[in-house]
């Protein structure tokens, strides 16, 4: 079975209605929230760990992740000193310090991550307390959407503070893949990084450009064995009759995610309205999850003229939820995201879900 996550054949320019498609509603009306990401922060784990390392380890030829995967190294978290509510803690005490914000003036934290450090409470107090804020009683909760964590909580966020609920808010994905991997398949095994990334969103000011736009979500439910971890739930609890030790660890279909992952573009496009090449022109700058090198060719041949796609996955690989605020960080700090750019977020998540936000930065 040829198990490489870069062997497909993407539709022309990906936005073509596919198969069994409907052509369904245009796009959504702009949304012109006044919300702006004031400051942005992350966290990679100490221990930078080699594709040849993880290769050697499972009888790989030396250099089969690089072109499969897209990874030459990510950051494996070292899970007794580098738990997961300590590294978002430092991913957001870094997105405050830019934003110029003191932890103890947000009005709600928002824990978006697809892993878990344990199942209760959930990461929001974890967070919270890892703050030095577990006194503070500001809202503290979690919002799990797998890969688009923090697009789900983006949102949630968004929304409170142009509705004037509150005037500020942290959101966070922090994620430790690597203690769930499965070393037989090596699709997985080489995919997968550590790491945490933070935004603080604030009310934009009266003179300020930045504004959230459109969202697009679509969930396609048949698809949810595609990408799974059975484990650590009611379905596999860990001393269940059924339960197996392979149950603990991710389990990842990659040609089938990718070919399900492409069959919702069309839609997610539709109602960004980002299905003509001039509204695509318009952008400055993709953010997109990093899930693997195969799925960034995807959004590459959907065709951004003059935006600027931010990678991050062949020095980070996948860090599931942490992907987009990673590149979101990475475009901002080296200067292909300036404030006044408009852009789009793009990723799939394990479901299977495709979501699409547009937003001036």
């Amino acid at each position: 079975m040829d198990i490489r996550t870069t062997q497909h054949n993407p539709p022309a320019a990906a936005t073509a209605n596919a198969a069994g498609e409907r052509r369904g509603p245009g796009a959504t009306p702009d949304l012109d929230w006044r919300v702006r990401i004031a400051g942005l922060g992350r966290y990679l784990p100490r221990q930078r760990v080699d594709s040849a390392q993880i290769e050697d380890r499972v009888g790989l030829p030396r250099g089969w992740a690089l072109e499969n995967s897209g990874v030459a190294f990510r950051h494996w978290a070292e899970p007794e000193t580098e738990r997961a509510s300590w590294m978002g803690a430092q991913a957001a005490l870094q997105a405050c310090e830019r934003a110029g914000v003191a932890p103890a003036e947000l009005d709600l934290i928002v824990n978006a991550s697809g892993s878990a450090e344990r199942a209760i409470p959930d990461g929001g107090p974890l967070l919270q307390r890892e703050l030095g804020l577990g006194r503070s009683g500001i809202p503290s909760l979690s919002v799990h959407a797998t890969c688009l964590s923090f697009v789900a909580a983006l949102e949630l966020a968004a929304e409170r503070i142009h509705h004037g609920r509150i005037a500020r808010a942290l959101v966070v994905s922090s994620e430790i893949a690597s203690v769930g991997l499965d070393f037989a398949n090596p699709e997985v095994c080489t995919l997968f990084g550590d790491g945490a990334a933070a935004a603080v969103l604030e009310r934009a000011p009266h003179d300020s450009p930045s504004r959230i736009h459109r969202i697009a979500w679509r969930t396609m439910g048949e698809g949810v064995e595609i990408t799974t971890l059975r484990g650590g739930g009611s379905w596999r609890p860990p001393l269940g009759p059924s339960t197996q030790p392979a149950d603990a660890l991710f389990s990842m279909q990659g040609q089938a995610a990718l070919r399900s992952g492409i069959r919702l573009v069309p839609y997610v496009m539709r109602r960004l309205g980002l299905d003509d090449m001039a509204a695509r022109a318009a952008l400055r700058w993709v953010a997109p999850h990093q899930a693997s090198r195969a799925a960034l060719e995807v959004i590459e041949q959907i065709g951004f003229p003059g935006a600027a796609m931010v990678r991050t996955l062949e020095h980070t690989g996948n860090c599931i939820a942490a992907s987009i605020p990673l590149a979101l960080e990475q475009g901002v700090r080296e200067g292909l995201i300036r404030r006044g750019d408009p852009g789009v977020l793009l990723g799939t998540g394990a479901g299977l879900s495709g979501v699409g936000l547009t937003l001036t930065y």
